[in-house]
Order: C-alpha cells, then structure tokens, then sequence
C-alpha cells in the first residue's frame, strides 16, 4: 500500500505552529488553535464583454497555477457605466482546500512572491477584521507554470486566504509562522 502524500506546509503546521500559536495564545482546547480554512483564488476580466477568447485564457491559466478546475464568475447586477448586463460572464475562481491548499500556499510563498518585482513584503494590515487576509497580485506570470510566451492579456487576481481565526491578531501570528513575508 502506497503512502499519502502530506505537503510540506501541512506538516509544519502539524508539528510546530500549532504547538506555538497554543502557547502564544495560551488556548483551553487545540480546536481553538487557528488553521487555514480554504484558499480562494479569483480573476476578474472586464474586458471579457469585448473579447470571450481572454477569459477562456483566464481561465486556464488559473487552473494552471491552482491545479484545480476553476469556475466562471457571473455579475449579479447590471452596471450601465461598464456596459454589464445581469448574468454576463466576467471572471473565473478557484477554491482550493486540503492539500491543494497547502500546495498553492507554499509556492505562493515560497516561489511566486519572491519573483515580484522590487519586492518589500506584503500588506500587513489586508486583514478584513475576522482573521481573513486578502491579497492582491498584479500579474499572473510570476507564477512559474505560466509560459511567458503563450499568455493573451497579462492580468491581476485576487487570492483570499480564510482562517478560523477569530482576531487578525491571531491570524497575523499564524501567517507569518507559515512564511507569509509581512512588511516591517
């Protein structure tokens, strides 16, 4: 019988952060210790009004970077100014739990971000005040499974990282044990 595989980051997780936000926190039960919930990642593309043939390219190369099939996003509201109409398609998302999760996660971290440039750290303050982080990345080619040559558009997306954690005090703790590069 063939051995499961566990990400590197998960294991970490197990091992020793949890350990550390216990005693940093000083929690009553380990289920109080905050843990990534999910991953949302998300690209918006206006310019698919004009042009269907960018989101389609949108849309695979967030399954390219994610490994997972990614899903179109429809506008709920019609917006006259931006010429959108109710149930137009206009971007793609991505929810990755699990091992995928721990997966993006780590080469979000530890390989895409580093290949910004003039890279000085990430938002510290992107907490949304219940222990989520959002963060904004402005183009998807620092993403090494992306092929330079190949893209249509280059394109911004959102990645949303979701953790139980009640405080964003608590959650900074936690991103930053798994390597998240905050600014100082």
């Amino acid at each position: 019988m063939a051995e499961k595989y566990v990400p590197r980051l998960k294991t970490l997780y197990s091992e020793k952060i949890s350990k550390e936000l216990m005693q940093e926190f000083s929690y009553s039960s380990v289920m109080q210790i905050p843990k990534v919930d999910k991953i949302v990642v998300s690209m918006g593309m206006g310019e698919a009004l004009v042009n269907k043939k960018l989101l389609d390219a949108a849309i695979k190369e967030l399954g390219q970077i994610t490994g997972q099939k990614t899903v179109k996003t429809k506008a709920r509201l019609s917006i006259a100014n931006f010429k959108v109409r109710e149930g137009q398609e206009i971007g793609a998302k991505v929810t990755l739990r699990g091992a995928r999760m721990y997966e993006f996660l780590d080469r979000l971290l530890n390989v895409a971000l580093p290949r910004v440039k003039d890279f000085r750290g990430v938002n510290p303050n992107a907490f949304d005040g219940h222990g989520n982080y959002s963060l904004g990345i402005t183009e998807q080619i620092i993403f090494p499974e992306i092929d330079y040559d190949k893209i249509e558009k280059i394109s911004g997306l959102n990645v949303a990282i979701v953790t139980t954690a009640p405080t964003d005090q608590e959650a900074r703790s936690l991103l930053k044990r798994l390597g998240m590069p905050f600014k100082r």
